[in-house]
């Protein structure tokens, strides 16, 4: 049996990242700040054996605890999927630097930044002693980070900027155990959030004006390319990019 972790698996991305990877085989732990929205996924997924539970991901001792119960309740984790995210938006758009203040800044980081961090120390200590086979560590950037953003703040673009660094050290030190390291950068994909990035315009023709493949990315689009490198198939990809974007950014 392997077992999935999934933070921000309450909604969205994270949700069909669960259902993903639980079709697939998987035995998942779906991982969100809203409790109880974490505990319906886990509800819906086929297969028995799956948990719903609390996180606050920014927080060291929430992060420890949720392991904690995870490893105790199911077994060692083998794919930690760091989904979790936060964009804060001033009076419902993108703030300009000159108007992001400090508490912004830290809590955009705290979500987006600090939380795949202590996501991955806690997997890395708990991997060092019991380890796993085909171990997967997947965090989340955006093409926001890549092309700046457009309707995203300094500090989602920073912070997601960030997490491939982070990501790229994470893979170099995980190598050793046999545990692999990715990024997915989602372009635009229709969700809930983007459409508050949007400032509630809803999906219009300029909307995907610049997408070559002429469409939003859906959830499922992201949560293929999580279940590939969740996979064994995936045993010899680390400290990458892999981008989901339907052409909107082409490296």
């Amino acid at each position: 049996m392997r077992v999935a972790l999934v933070t921000g698996g309450g909604r969205g991305i994270g949700r069909e990242i669960c259902r993903v990877l639980a079709s697939a085989g998987l035995t998942v732990a779906s991982a969100d700040i809203d409790e109880a929205s974490a505990r319906n996924t886990a509800a819906s997924l086929p297969g028995d054996g799956h948990l719903g539970l609390h996180v606050d991901v920014a927080n060291e001792a929430s992060v420890e605890a949720m392991f904690e119960r995870v490893e105790t309740a199911i077994g060692p984790v083998a794919v930690l999927v760091s989904n979790a995210g936060r964009l804060l938006l001033h009076d419902g758009r993108r703030p300009l630097v000159t108007e992001t203040s400090l508490d912004n800044w830290q809590d955009t980081f705290a979500v987006n930044t600090v939380g795949p961090f202590l996501g991955a120390r806690a997997y890395l200590r708990r991997r060092s002693e019991t380890p796993v086979e085909h171990g997967r560590i997947i965090t989340f950037s955006s093409v926001a980070a890549q092309l700046g953003g457009y309707n995203a703040s300094a500090a989602y673009i920073a912070a997601k900027a960030a997490v491939i660094g982070l990501t790229k050290a994470v893979a170099r030190e995980a190598a050793p155990l046999g545990i692999t390291a990715n990024v997915i950068a989602p372009g635009l994909i229709d969700t809930d959030m983007m459409k508050l990035a949007a400032g509630g315009a809803g999906i219009t023709a300029a909307t995907t004006a610049n997408v070559p493949l002429g469409r939003l990315g859906q959830p499922a689009d992201v949560a293929a390319a999580v279940a590939f490198l969740a996979s064994p198939a995936s045993a010899y990809i680390t400290g990458t990019t892999i981008d989901v974007n339907g052409g909107y950014r082409m490296q």
